[in-house]
């Protein structure tokens, strides 16, 4: 028989608390309202009830050790938080005693650097930041990988040269859907880098951030090559949605980014829709 929705394990792979007052939100737009102001799990709450969430992954949100040490707060506390991914410096190696000290934490899962934001498109590749990901396998804790199209390759790369490390690719890679729906080709060379990371890797996609990157006045259609593609690629077994909230309400609200997923997939069977909303996470997370 095949598991129903209603009685698998949901998760939310991908959201975030802040406090903008701690004051290392270095990203945060001071004049956008709808980010810079605190969230918290009572804010979030609400949504995890209507939508059936059994449990969320956080993930950080700034670079500063104090904030992964604000977010395992945050879990001490609150049982829907069911892992914590955080950040170290991987240019300076004394950090290895803050990811030992995080790593003994029973819901610290991994780390995050914000790639993504680092002018260096090679930066992942230099040699001074290899001990910190020969650190992740040693420790068998997880790396979110946060990037661009642009970094593909290098991902490919460096995934290749630690086979054993477990990777999950944040928001799709971000893809470029406003400049698709402007005329431009974003979509050839991010859906090839993609194949690439899916065949030649065994790293696992998180199905999220899409709505962001579509830019204003999108529709589920201007998503849809794009989830289409993933979904093909890696298989259901090896994605796992997340709503990216708050970030995901620049563009939409918690709840219909997960109604919007859940057209996204429904052609596919109870069971590939049961991983994708909570299976893939448990598993590649080993959430307890």
């Amino acid at each position: 028989m095949k598991p129903s929705l209603k009685h698998t394990l949901k998760i939310d792979a991908h959201q975030h608390f802040w406090q903008p007052l701690r004051g290392d939100y270095d990203w945060m737009p001071l004049e956008n309202l709808t980010l810079n102001r605190a969230y918290g799990p009572s804010d979030l709450e609400p949504n995890l009830e209507r939508h059936g969430i059994d449990g969320t992954v956080v993930v950080q949100a700034a670079a500063t050790v104090h904030e992964t040490e604000y977010m395992l707060g945050l879990a001490d506390a609150t049982p829907s938080i069911k892992g914590v991914v955080g950040w170290i410096n991987f240019e300076n190696p004394s950090d290895m005693k803050h990811l030992e000290r995080f790593a003994a934490h029973p819901k610290f899962l991994g780390v995050r650097p914000m790639i993504q934001d680092i002018p260096d498109v090679n930066w992942m590749l230099r040699d001074d930041v290899q001990w910190a990901f020969q650190a992740l396998v040693d420790l068998n804790i997880t790396l979110d990988a946060l990037g661009f199209a642009v970094h593909l390759n290098n991902f490919l790369k460096l995934i290749k040269r630690y086979p054993e490390m477990r990777v999950v690719y944040d928001h799709c890679m971000k893809p470029q859907i406003c400049d698709q729906r402007s005329g431009k080709d974003a979509f050839s060379k991010w859906a090839t880098g993609m194949s690439q990371l899916a065949n030649e890797t065994s790293g696992c996609c998180k199905f999220s951030g899409l709505v962001t990157e579509a830019g204003e006045g999108w529709t589920i259609d201007d998503l849809r090559p794009f989830a289409e593609h993933i979904l093909g690629a890696f298989g259901a077994e090896r994605v796992m949605w997340g709503s990216d909230w708050p970030v995901c309400r620049l563009q939409t609200e918690y709840g219909d980014w997960h109604d919007i997923a859940q057209d996204l997939t429904q052609s596919l069977s109870e069971t590939e829709q049961a991983e994708i909303f909570g299976g893939t996470a448990a598993r590649f997370y080993r959430l307890s």
